[in-house]
Order: structure tokens, then sequence, then C-alpha cells
């Protein structure tokens, strides 16, 4: 019994042992442990309370070397965090932690050590856990730093090496001359300055949007500038958009100096008119002038109103070539086109690129080749122009008429002319030759004179000049030329207009039958059946007579002084007109020119007084006009051509026509004409036949051709009239 009592006295007393040894170890532990955790919560707020990071270099420099200090302490005290947590692993090694059995009562030791064991392990993970946090946000918070730090240094010498450019920059901007002090030829060079100066600031550019790239950055990272640096980097913002700023205005102020005052503007051509009027331009660039004085605006220039109604003075010339071909000569030297060179004229179209009928330019082109073309004129003569007058004249002419070839036409050399629509290989079709011929009809319309011409249609011409190179599909220039010297009627005022031209310097040592000018000047007439009779060119073209004699045919037209043979000549010919009866001149009628009309042209050969209209402005009126003139014509049906003619001029037409076929058959049949020689009278006048009859050949042929094209001009007219009457069926239904 004693022994029993013994053993458990025994094992009592070691169990007491063992618990008192255990209990001082895990309270020293457990206190080692509270202290570790107790220290690295104070040090994690302490970490906490560090942020944010300052907005500038110093602040950050000041705030890595606090966190270096601190790091340093976190540091050292490692090893004893990490001996304690190294006694409470081996702790629990020795005692491992175990779910406590519910048969143990609380106060039992097993249930005791159960529970010390269990708090030495959570305080063990606590403290680890506290330690990574600390030491991983001490490692973070030192990179963020370092990045911070290197990102405020870029943008401190951004912004100082920026603040540089904008200073210099702001230097080159101050040193501008006001736009009003510059010269007018030295505006392009400003312009072409400022876009330079522009491209070079690309760079400042660029490194302003890096400044503020970088504050981006690091606002995102939740660093905010300094109250310094977000005001200097706002100052450096505010700067670059002033310089923008001034850059751009500074580009438009003398791109608009340059388009209102330049060489390409319309400025200078203000002093085209003179008070009381005043020239304007309208939202499209087209001019207009007003008259202060009568309160009133128009669209032709004053002096282009003026030149219209010296135009209409020419309307009493009875002949339609010769009153168009004045006509274009009085705006030739209106416009003083006529001292310009056709070589010119192509020279400045091929600077302006402008060979191509295609382009279409605006009103500011058009000044500015108008500009380079009277320059070039002004240079090459020597002599002094009104160049804004004539090229607001000019231009006023144009935008009415609208047509490409307006120059080539009034400085009017036929061959230079072919070869602008023909190809590299010399020839043109019928589609450019058509095209050529509806410019040049544009003239005559220009001038109230094309319903005498054939007006617009040109298809009948140009199947007569293709006439000349027959199955050919193109045509070279000497067909070209061989068919303008039948001269035909679409065209039949350009070698007039020649004439004109030549004309103008002539002087006859004559006097006029009729107004007894002395000398003649211009054209003279001479009468070829009465001796002595010469006519000037304004009492011939205007129909004039004297003592109510009219003038006898045939009648030679002169442009040119005359030579003694030529006198000799016409001599000859007005003593063998004397014995010739009038029934000889019936049948030998001068060569003249019909007017042909087409459908909707002008019938009135009046010139107008301003700027062309165009006629039936809408549909309803247009379809009335059809239908008036359908039933006109519907008439006179196919007889339209013939109508145009007196009755004695059409049978007189037949009769030519039949007398010149059996004069050539006649002559063909007679070679003894052909045998005698030539010093003697009967070959003298075997001669004069064979030159009669070489003329009479000709003459045939023109009347071939004159009544081949009024054949076309019928045809075409027929068709008009069928498409016509099937206009007005469908207006009807």
């Amino acid at each position: 019994m004693n022994l029993c009592w013994n053993e458990i006295k025994r094992k009592s007393h070691n169990i007491r042992v063992r618990l008192e040894a255990f209990s001082d170890n895990s309270g020293k532990l457990q206190l080692s442990l509270q202290e570790i955790i107790e220290w690295l919560t104070a040090k994690d707020e302490e970490l906490s309370e560090q942020l944010p990071i300052g907005g500038d270099v110093g602040a950050v420099q000041h705030q890595r070397e606090f966190h270096q200090a601190f790091m340093e302490d976190v540091k050292s005290r490692g090893p004893f965090i990490y001996s304690v947590l190294e006694s409470a692993q081996a702790f629990l090694a020795q005692h491992p932690f175990q779910e406590p059995e519910e048969t143990l009562p609380d106060v039992s030791p097993r249930r005791r050590m159960l529970n010390v064991s269990r708090s030495v392990w959570k305080q063990a993970n606590v403290a680890s856990d506290l330690w990574e946090k600390l030491t991983a946000r001490c490692v973070d918070r030192h990179r963020h730093m370092e990045r911070t730090l290197e990102r405020l240094l870029q943008v401190q010498a951004a912004m100082e090496e920026l603040a540089g450019a904008l200073e210099q920059a702001e230097g080159v901007r101050d040193a501008w001359e006001p736009v009003g002090d510059l010269f007018i030829d030295s505006l392009q060079d400003h312009i072409d300055a400022t876009k330079l100066f522009k491209e070079e600031l690309t760079q400042v550019k660029e490194g302003m949007k890096h400044i503020n790239d970088l504050a981006h950055q690091l606002a995102i990272s939740d660093v905010h500038l300094s109250m310094e640096n977000a005001r200097a980097l706002e100052h450096l913002n505010s700067r670059w958009k002033l310089l923008q700023g001034s850059i751009e205005e500074r580009l438009k102020q003398l791109q608009d100096a340059h388009r209102d005052f330049g060489p390409g503007s319309q400025h200078f051509l203000s002093s085209s008119v003179q008070i009381p009027w005043e020239r304007a331009i309208s939202p499209n660039k087209v001019p207009y002038y007003i008259n202060h004085q009568a309160q009133t605006t128009c669209w032709d220039h004053p002096k282009m109103t003026e030149l219209y109604q010296a135009l209409a003075d020419l309307n009493n010339i009875k002949f339609s070539a010769y009153r168009t071909a004045m006509k274009l000569r009085r705006v030739q030297k209106a416009l003083r086109l006529d001292l310009l060179k056709l070589t010119s004229v192509i020279e400045v179209f091929r600077e302006q690129e402008l060979q191509h009928g295609e382009y279409v330019m605006d009103v500011v082109e058009v000044i500015h080749a108008l500009t380079a073309l009277y320059e070039r004129l002004e240079e090459e003569r020597s002599v002094l122009i009104n160049i804004p007058l004539c090229v607001d004249m000019c231009l006023n002419w144009l935008l009415n008429s609208h047509y490409y070839y307006f120059f080539l036409w009034v400085c009017v050399c036929v061959s230079d002319l072919f070869r602008q629509v023909c190809g590299p290989n010399g020839l043109t079709d019928q589609k450019h030759l058509s095209l050529l011929l509806h410019e040049a009809i544009q003239i005559p319309r220009q001038l109230g004179e094309v319903a005498a011409f054939g007006g617009s249609n040109v298809e009948p011409s140009v199947r007569s000049c293709f006439r000349m190179a027959p199955g050919k599909p193109a045509i070279e220039v000497s067909h070209f030329l061989e068919w303008m010297s039948l001269e035909p009627q679409s065209v039949v005022w350009l070698p007039v207009l020649h004439r004109v031209t030549v004309a103008e310097s002539a002087k006859h040592q004559a006097r006029c039958y009729i107004c007894k000018q002395c000398p003649i000047k211009g054209f003279r007439y001479r009468s070829l059946k009465q001796f002595n009779v010469d006519i000037c060119q304004m009492c011939f073209l205007t129909g004039r007579t004297t003592k109510g004699k009219k003038l006898h045919y045939p009648i030679m037209e002169y442009y040119t002084p005359t030579t003694s043979g030529e006198k000799m000549r016409d001599f000859a010919k007005t003593l063998k007109n004397k014995f010739r009866s009038k029934q000889y001149f019936s049948k030998h009628p001068q060569r003249g020119y019909l007017p042909v009309q087409t459908v909707l042209e002008a019938e009135s050969g009046e010139t107008p007084c301003s700027s062309p209209r165009l006629p039936h402005a809408d549909t309803h009126s247009r379809i009335e006009h059809f239908a008036s003139r359908l039933a006109e014509m519907e008439s006179q049906s196919c007889s339209f051509f013939t109508d145009s003619l007196s009755p004695d001029e059409s049978l007189m037409l037949q009769g030519e026509y039949r007398r010149l076929k059996w004069k050539h058959e006649e002559a063909a049949a007679a070679p003894e004409l052909v045998e005698g020689g030539m010093g003697s009278p009967a070959g003298q006048q075997d001669e004069e036949l064979l030159a009669e009859a070489r003329v009479l050949r000709q003459h045939k042929s023109r009347l071939e051709t004159r009544m081949q094209i009024l054949e076309d001009h019928n045809k075409q007219l027929e068709s008009q009239l069928r498409r016509l009457r099937e206009l007005l069926l469908q207006v009807r239904m």
C-alpha cells in the first residue's frame, strides 16, 4: 500500500516539474512573440505614415534617406525575430498542437499544455505574417521611391530644357514684324519661313508631350507634383499654347494678306475702276461693281459696258463676216490682246498647267494667269499697259464666255490653233476638230453674231472639212488649211479678221467716190466695171451710196497698197467688163456667205449691251418656245435654208452651178486650147481661157462644197424638228 502511494507521489512530482518547466519555456516564448508582434505592428504603422511620396526631387530624396534608415532598423531586428520564430517552431515540434479531447477537464494538465501550444502557434503565425508583410512593403516602398525619383529628375531636366527652347522660340516670335509692315512681294517668303519655324518646333511639341506623360504617370502612381513643379508645368503649357496660337495666327494673317494683296489676289484690281465706281467681290470670288452715285450694282465692268456699246455701233455693217471681225478686232484692242503673240499665250498656259481644256480654274487662278500674261506682254513689247484694267476687263469677258481657247482665238493663227488639238503624229480626229470649232463659234456668240455662222451646230462643218481627206479617220494641217482657204461659213470671220488687221495700217492714194476721203485708209474697194471708182471701207461695208446710184459688180477689195502691176491688171479687167452686159454679171455673181440659223439660235445680229443672258430659264418657258418654233418650222418644212435666199439669188445659184458644169465639160472637150503657141495672140487667148477655166473649176468646187454644207444643215434641222415634235408630244401627255 505504501509502495503504491509512493509511486503515485513520485509521478505527480515529475508531472509538476515538467509542467513548471513547460510553463516557464512557453511563457518566455509567448512574451517574445508578443513583443515581436507589437514591434512589427508599430513599424507597419510607421511605414504607412511615410505616405504619400513627395512631388519634387528634394522631398523624395529626403524620404528615401529616412526610409533607408527605417529599413536598416527593420533589418537589424531580423536575427532576433528569426531566432524567436525558430524557438517557437522547436517548441511546437516538442509539443505538437492537437485538438483537445472532449473528456479532458479544463483544469487538467494535459488540457492546459494544449492551450499553451495553441497560443504559441497563433502568435508565431501572426509574427511571421507581419514580418513578411513589413519587409515586402519596405522593398516596394524603396522601389517606388527610386522610380519616382527617376521620373522627377526626368521631369526637372525636361522642364529646364523645354523652358530654354520656348524662350528661344518666343524670341523669334517677338522679332516678327507686323504683317501690315511687310512688302507684298515678301509675303510668300514669310509664309514659308513661318511654316519652317512651325516644323522646327516639332521637338518642342514632343518634349511638352513627354513632360505631361511623365506627370500623368506619377499621378497614376499616387505621386502628385509639388506646388512649385505643378505651377512650373502649367506655365510651360500656357507658354506653349500661346506660342502655337501665335504661329497659327501669324500664318493665317500672312496667308490672308497674300490672298488679298499678293500677286494672285484681286486687291490690285481695285484700281481698275474710278470714282464713283467701286470693285467688290462676291463670296464665290466673282467681282461685281458698285456705282455709289447711282446706288446700283452690276456684274459687268464699266469699261466693258462701254465696249459693248461701242460694239453695237458696228451693227450698221451689212456683211456679217466683216461685222464680226471688226467687233472682235475692237475687243482685241480694248483688251490690248492685239499686241499678244500666240506663242506667249501657249507659254503662259504651259507654265500655269492649263494645256488641257478639262481643267477647271477658279477666279483667283484666272487672275493669276491673266496677270502673268499681261506682265509678259508688257515686258516683250516694252509698252506701258494698265494691267489692272486689262486683267479685270479680260476676266469679265472670260466669266461671260467660260471658254478655254478664248486667248487662242483672239490671237488667231490657224496652223498653231490646229496643232493645239492634234496628236503627236500631227493628226486630229473629228472629236477634237469639233471641240476646236465649237470653241471658235463662241466668239461670234459672245459678239451677238452666232446666227450668221450656223449656230452651235458644228457637225456639218466637221464633215465638210473631212471631205478634204476622203475615207480617212484623221486629217493633217494641210487638209485643214485647204478647207480654211475655201472660207467655210462657220469660220469665215477668221480670214476676214486677218485682212482687217493688215488693212489697219494700209493707206491708198485714192479718193473715196462717196465720202471723198483721201487717202483711203483701211480697206479699199475698187469697181471693176467703172473707171476711177474707189470706195472706202465704211462706205462700202455700210452700203452708203451717192445720188441714188448703186454700185455695179464686180468689186475688188484691197487691204494692202496696190502695185503698178495690180493697177494694170485691174485696168484691163475694168476695160473688159465695160463690154459685158448686165446679163453676164447676173450669171457671175460675187461670192457671198449665206446665214444659216439653227433651232433656238438668236435671230438678231445686234451686239448685246450687257452680259449675255441665258434664254428660256425654266422648263415651261422653254417648252413654250419649242412649240412656237415648231409651229413656225412646220410651215416652212424643209425649205428653211432656201427661204433665207431671195428668189433671184436662189435661181442665180442654180443657174451658176449648171453654167459652171457646162463650162467644165466644154473646156475638157476642147484640146485645141492647150495647143496654141505662147507667143501668138491665139496662144495668149488660150492661156487666158485656161486661167479662167481653172478659176471656174475652183468656183464650182466652192459652190458644191457650200451646197453640201447647206444640205447637211438641212438634214440636221430635220432631225432637230423631229426631236422637238417628240418633246412637245411628251409634254402634252
